[in-house]
């Protein structure tokens, strides 16, 4: 008989934590020791993907193979479905200085071929045994960790079904990863933010809200709503204040709520208001200024409680909000990188004494002065990996470099410097056409490769959402910030001719 988990069992779950720090050296850079890695790349989020959009964003840590490069490491790698062998193919070619029938004899792959939306985590714990499977390919449960996405209760009591630690925020901590408790960590911290209110939960605390904030900034044009644990974006949605007048009243305000331009996935209006009343969330002014950016710093904490700066991003939004993640530039703007790290370490060490681990983000909105020099304000903390997470751990594991928190420039170990745009969503017209084995062998042809010897060139992810979604990822890595960015282009050109030879 199955023996009974309480997620919510905080001395169990501690005592099983504890073994991350004898572990921390293992899963902190490359090295000979025995360890097993489980990624379960679940998702838990309001916005409601089909069950191949949600494989595509299961393969988008497939980057996490590159850790095979450990001779002793083995990885077990859980997807709702199977993953074709053409794309795990693609992975471990670009293993640097690794056999790869050696990498694939310690890389085991597990699913519940389950084509539902729901949490990955969740289908497993529906099957005992899949878990008593993935049990068996631990030979050492003290030299294991699991690899989450989000850090949810599932997760949790998945890590204590399979008896090995969870690498990420513990669930109990999860409120720190909302909106409404990222402006009380900033306000705590001393870091800008934008003028707004939390703890909103219903339409009437909205337009409270918005008057409150009219009131404060006289002439505020625009604010924005945001569900509190919205991720990505989704969940954001704009007010437009300037139709409004100086004596309007609260019905005016009210009214405006009806045009909210909620991203479609959410249910309209209705859902997107019922959304907020569920788990709240915040108010605030959208910062405005005639040179704006949205960049967003990455950092950890270790299971030893040290807070360490991983990378800057200048993020690339878009949707119909502008508010919906697209991609990414690396490294930000030296202009305001420091000065954002700087802001960003403060609210670390905040969740750093809340014993909080793992990885987390802060997305900030920067303005500049008509001196050059830049405002900064702080908008969200994202306590789980996040789009940003999987591009710079491509480019870390494929050169060993590092980002020089000093400089706001990543290294590689021969000196230069490494700049990428990434993109989860490249869409061309026709692009449904081509499967993820054309693909790969018409950039085999093109040259669209990432070059191991120059640590130069395209690395693909969620090759599986293009047959049926017409999109896939990449990673373009350069010498410069111009280089990575014509690399992208050149990818853009080389999928629209090949997409434009085969309509012919």
């Amino acid at each position: 008989m199955e023996t009974s988990f309480d997620p919510r069992d905080q001395e169990a779950y501690d005592a099983l934590q504890s073994k991350l720090v004898p572990l921390w050296s293992s899963i902190d850079h490359l090295n000979t020791d025995e360890q097993t890695i489980v990624v379960v790349p679940s998702a838990d989020i309001d916005v409601e993907l089909s069950a191949s959009e949600l494989q595509a964003y299961e393969e988008r840590y497939l980057f996490l193979l590159f850790l095979l490069r450990q001779p002793r490491a083995r990885m077990v790698y859980v997807t709702g479905q199977a993953i074709h062998p053409d794309i795990v193919d693609y992975y471990l070619d670009l293993l640097p200085g690794v056999i790869q029938s050696n990498a694939r004899k310690r890389l085991f792959f597990v699913s519940p071929m389950e084509a539902r939306f729901r949490p990955l985590s969740r289908k497993l714990l529906d099957r005992p045994q899949l878990i008593a499977r993935i049990k068996t390919l631990i030979p050492n449960p003290d030299r294991a960790h699991l690899v989450p996405f989000m850090t949810t209760w599932d997760d949790r009591e998945l890590a204590m079904r399979l008896g090995i630690p969870m690498y990420g925020a513990d669930p109990a901590h999860a409120a720190y990863g909302t909106k409404t408790e990222g402006r009380r960590l900033f306000a705590e911290a001393e870091v800008p933010h934008p003028r707004g209110r939390e703890a909103v939960r219903s339409r009437g605390d909205v337009v409270d809200a918005l008057i409150a904030l009219r009131t404060e900034v006289p002439g505020l044009a625009r604010a924005i709503v945001k569900h509190n644990e919205g991720v990505s974006g989704f969940g954001n949605a704009i007010v437009d204040l300037s139709p409004l007048g100086a004596d309007a009243t609260a019905d005016d305000v009210d009214r405006l709520l009806d045009a909210l331009p909620v991203d479609p996935h959410v249910g309209g209006v209705a859902g997107y208001l019922a959304t907020l009343e569920r788990e709240g969330g915040i108010v605030e002014e959208m910062v405005d200024g005639e040179v704006i950016a949205s960049p967003s710093v990455q950092l950890r904490i270790t299971p030893l409680g040290n807070v360490e700066l991983l990378s800057t991003h200048d993020q690339i939004l878009g949707g119909a909000s502008g508010q919906v993640f697209m991609g990414s530039r690396f490294p930000a703007d030296p202009g305001y990188a420091r000065q954002i790290s700087a802001s960003a370490r403060q609210v670390g060490e905040r969740l750093a004494h809340r014993r909080v681990i793992g990885r987390f983000a802060l997305d900030y909105i920067v303005v500049r002065r008509p001196d050059g020099t830049w405002d900064d304000y702080a908008i969200e903390v994202n306590l789980r990996k996040g789009g940003t997470t999987h591009p710079f751990l491509t480019l870390q594991f494929l050169t060993d470099g590092a980002y020089d928190e000093g400089r706001a420039v990543f290294v590689a170990p021969d000196g230069t410097e490494k700049h990428y745009v990434a993109a989860d969503h490249v869409t061309v017209d026709g692009l449904a056409a081509l499967t993820p084995q054309d693909l790969l062998e018409l950039a085999l042809i093109r040259n669209m490769h990432f070059d191991q010897t120059r640590l130069v060139g395209p690395v693909f992810h969620m090759l599986s959402a293009m047959p049926t979604h017409g999109f896939v990822g990449v990673t373009c890595v350069g010498d410069s910030a111009d280089d990575a960015q014509e690399r992208y282009d050149r990818v853009l050109t080389f999928l629209s001719e090949e997409t434009d030879r085969l309509s012919r």
